[in-house]
């Protein structure tokens, strides 16, 4: 089995004329956490959307585990472990913690969303469910309606009933995004705790959560890989500097 559970060959996205991403090649080690970073415009929006399959590239490849997906369905692709969280929220607002995690473990069973079920055939997902929640600090909430909860609580969960799936490999587009301080320390935690024996590709603002959980990161700008390399190395990196400098943080 490869070192790179994740590769992309010459990946490239044109839109009525214009380049948003221009023949990139990734390669993503397996058990790693990989940044995704850019200045605006930089392309890791489109980026990211090619490679969990709500983007079809104009042109190039994507690989996991060895297979060509380029052309497959999220859905199929997450049913071969590849999940992604974060960007529009994946939780139900107007059911409970508990509730949320149990559909996700529902559908990572292969069941429908069966809402109709009795109680007595969902509550066979409880303890896994209450497990889950143990583990993202979220016990205290296990009866709070999700759109009651604070924000960075609420990204708890997404990445709960991401977890539910059971992904080999979770994609986390910009999941610090809009937090205060204390948030941001305790999703990165997280994340950090995730990673742990599963890969984790991640777009990410916030450059002092990237220095701190990548191992490695790439940098984009203007649809194309500028750098990469870990944090030392790429911050340093004078095209990078003058990237950032450039185009202000974003």
């Amino acid at each position: 089995m490869s070192d790179f559970i994740l590769e992309t060959e010459a990946l490239t996205k044109e839109f009525r004329g214009f380049v948003a991403v221009n023949g990139v090649s990734l390669k993503v080690k397996r058990n790693s956490i990989h940044a995704l970073i850019g200045p605006n415009g930089a392309g890791k929006t489109t980026c990211f959307n090619l490679l969990t399959k709500f983007l079809d590239p104009t042109r190039g490849a994507i690989r996991y585990n060895g297979r060509d997906i380029t052309r497959l369905k999220p859905a199929d692709i997450a049913r071969q472990g590849l999940v992604r969280s974060f960007q529009i929220s994946a939780v139900f607002p107007h059911l409970s913690v508990l509730e949320n995690v149990r559909v996700a473990l529902q559908r990572q069973r292969g069941s429908s969303f069966d809402f109709w079920r009795s109680e007595r055939v969902l509550d066979q997902y409880n303890e896994r469910a209450r497990e889950l929640i143990d583990w993202v600090g979220l016990s205290e909430f296990a009866d709070t309606i999700a759109v009651e909860m604070p924000y960075g609580r609420k990204r708890a969960l997404e990445i709960a009933t991401t977890l539910a799936l059971d992904p080999e490999m979770m994609l986390l587009d910009e999941p610090t995004a809009g937090m205060g301080h204390e948030d941001v320390g305790r999703i990165a935690a997280l994340i950090k705790r995730v990673a742990q024996g599963r890969t984790v590709l991640m777009v990410e603002h916030n450059l002092s959560v990237v220095a701190d959980l990548s191992d490695t990161i790439t940098v984009l700008a203007r649809g194309e890989v500028l750098a990469e390399g870990n944090y030392e190395t790429v911050s340093k990196n004078p095209d990078v500097v003058q990237a950032y400098m450039g185009a202000g943080h974003g």
